[in-house]
């Protein structure tokens, strides 16, 4: 007789659901597993067998063969370890034969009999939820599998004769409940920034419309401390980008103790990241930053230090909301609709805008352009808002703190998102999020001009040679300053700061 487990493989951030088989037959004693499994798989059958033993239980000395179908579906991960287990002791008789009918099991054991967590709950729980299924994880988990239903059923125990005893009736498991991490006060404020004016201004419109922002400056002007600071005035997330940023985490195993976070994203990997750790793949096609920060903020300081095929990397990306990680043996999604903050010094020494400075290397704008010409055309033309951070000067350190502080332009921040919201419903596309998401001829619609501002944009058009796709991004900067202003329509005003953020990026190019 064969005995039935289900359990699932993960594809991205889908659970596809596999059928444990296991058959114990007469013959000389082995222990076979088979279909298409990986090391981690393989070596469950160690596992397994010391922690049946360490259960109270042992094999029978005869011949085992698990079977994981579908067998063409490649399976990796140690969460096979316990439906493998439970399939055992339902063939020796150790617990009901029908015990785990309507039940997705995943764990992985360890040889004292315990439960480990393992990554991927929630989107296992997800899809046992979808089937109808309960689900059955380590303990560690069980809170994060809460979230997938209250109605489904859910057991976690802590070890295998915790869950054996409840099978047989002996003891009982109560449902995990749900949890979510408290989201201490943050102690990084923009009331800690003194001066730059302008660049809190420009955080302020990036932060509302979910624009990409590029912050230029000297050593030492606060962009990284502007950058550290924006988490402080987005939104939270709401329940369904909760869930949707939550199965990324889980598939990456980065869910601490089943609880899960209302707050953005903030990835800030090291300059020096490859291609894979950015944008996702290696021998399991992991997650990479692009998509553990999705409906958050991807922050590249030292941006001309990232190795430029690393970058170009991330123009799809950026335009498509996702990443397709393509393998000889697989193809596998993840969503990445992140914002991109990046920083840098306007050249090697960073001192190429101070009044007065003369580079050894040539003309300050020549030794710029060197250093700037790291990054590709296509890639800063994505970027919506560029703009020139200053030197703090004493003057400006002597003074008290800015009386306007995160919790202010949080609530602006706030207003103008709903605003957003509100009017993308209104035209039929409620899954958009902010005016930075609205493409072709959406942002004509919700962004046309009036007569004055229409008449500037074309002036400008020409002059600084803007791309069709540079065209749309300043019509969407332009319908972000007008909702913060609480205006219905786009002026001249509107255009003209959102062209100002376009100037850099032009003088960068002609001096290039």
């Amino acid at each position: 007789m064969v005995q039935h487990v289900a359990t699932v493989a993960f594809e991205g951030v889908e659970a596809r659901p596999v059928d444990v088989q296991v058959q114990i037959a007469p013959g000389l004693p082995a222990f076979n597993l088979v279909g298409l499994a990986d090391k981690a798989v393989s070596e469950a059958r160690d596992r397994v067998r010391a922690a049946l033993i360490a259960s109270g239980l042992a094999l029978p000395a005869k011949r085992i063969t698990i079977n994981l179908a579908p067998a063409d579906l490649p399976k990796e991960g140690s969460h096979y370890d316990l439906p493998i287990a439970l399939g055992l002791m339902a063939a020796i008789g150790a617990i009901p034969a029908d015990a785990l009918a309507g039940f997705t099991v995943v764990g992985e054991l360890g040889l004292d009999g315990s439960l480990a967590p393992v990554a991927g709950v929630l989107p296992a729980a997800v899809a046992a939820n979808a089937l109808g299924h309960g689900l059955v994880c380590p303990k560690a988990c069980g809170a994060e599998a809460a979230w997938a239903s209250p109605d489904m059923e859910i057991l976690a125990p802590g070890s295998l004769i915790q869950l054996a005893n409840h099978l047989r009736g002996v003891q009982v498991l109560s449902r995990p409940e749900p949890k979510i991490q408290t989201l201490a006060d943050n102690t990084l404020d923009l009331s800690d920034i003194k001066g730059q004016e302008s660049a809190k201004r420009a955080l302020e419109i990036a932060a509302a419309g979910g624009h990409n922002l590029l912050l230029v400056g000297p050593p030492g002007a606060g962009k990284s401390m502007l950058a550290a600071r924006l988490p402080s005035i987005l939104p939270p997330l709401s329940p369904a980008e909760l869930l949707e940023v939550s199965m990324i985490a889980s598939v990456a195993g980065a869910i601490e103790g089943g609880a899960l976070t209302a707050r953005r994203p903030f990835r800030q990997p090291h300059h020096s990241a490859s291609m894979a750790a950015m944008v996702g793949g290696g021998l399991r096609a992991r997650p990479g930053e692009v998509s553990l920060a999705h409906l958050g903020v991807l922050f590249l300081d030292e941006f001309p230090e990232f190795q430029p095929q690393v970058l170009d990397s991330l123009r799809q990306p950026i335009e498509a909301g996702e990443v397709a990680i393509a393998r000889a043996n697989h193809r596998i999604t993840y969503p990445a609709r992140f914002q991109l903050i990046a920083a840098m010094n306007p050249c090697r020494c960073g001192r190429a805008y101070d009044p007065g400075f003369a580079c050894k290397r040539g003309p300050n704008l020549r030794c710029a352009a060197d250093y700037q010409a790291r990054l590709s055309g296509p890639l800063l033309d994505r970027i919506d808002l560029h703009i020139e951070v200053a030197a703090v000067s004493a003057a400006d350190l002597v003074l008290p703190p800015p009386s306007e502080g995160s919790r202010e332009v949080a609530a602006r921040i706030k207003a103008a998102r709903e605003v957003q919201a509100a009017r993308f419903e209104a035209f039929g596309e409620a899954k958009l999020r902010v005016n930075a998401e609205a493409q072709g001829k959406l942002i004509e619609e919700i962004a046309t001009p009036d007569a004055a501002g229409l008449k500037l944009l074309r002036d400008a058009a020409d002059a600084m040679r803007l791309s069709a796709r540079g065209y749309h991004r300043v019509l969407k900067v332009a319908r972000t300053i007008a909702d913060l202003d609480g205006a219905e329509t786009i002026g001249r005003p509107h255009l003209a700061e959102a062209l100002a953020y376009r100037a850099l990026n032009d003088r960068m190019a002609a001096a290039a």
